[in-house]
């Protein structure tokens, strides 16, 4: 699967949707996103069933903005909704892909007690 282009006019709907979606906030200029963006698409190939977008924090300044992204890349996994994921820095193939991984055994029920637990009233 192709990576989407994420906007603000569709970044709320296609990752806060059930099951996993991986976002790159990346630029053109930025040589650690160019690196990146390879290892990136070929998961995207790998894995079909999650949504990779990915996000041109030059074109998308608000969306950047509003996602505290101060430094690029940055990569975020939002699973069934929830943001379980936000590190700045490019990832290699086997550290990617053991995220991946994470992400799908992740107990959902389990993450959203725990939100519960640490929300201020």
């Amino acid at each position: 699967m192709a990576t989407v282009e994420l906007t603000t006019g569709n970044f709320e709907q296609l990752t806060h949707a059930e099951g996993i979606a991986l976002i790159d906030f990346w630029a053109e200029w930025c040589g650690p996103c160019r690196a990146f963006a390879p290892v990136f698409d070929a998961a995207s190939d790998r894995h079909p069933d999650i949504l990779f977008g990915k996000v041109d924090t030059e074109a998308e300044t608000a969306l950047a903005s509003a996602h505290r992204i101060t430094s690029i890349p940055t990569l975020m996994v939002v699973r069934d909704g929830v943001l379980v994921y936000w590190q700045p820095g490019a990832l290699a193939e086997p550290q990617l892909e053991l995220l991946i991984e994470k992400a799908r055994e992740l107990d959902m029920d389990d993450v959203r007690r725990q939100l519960a637990n640490t929300a201020t009233p």
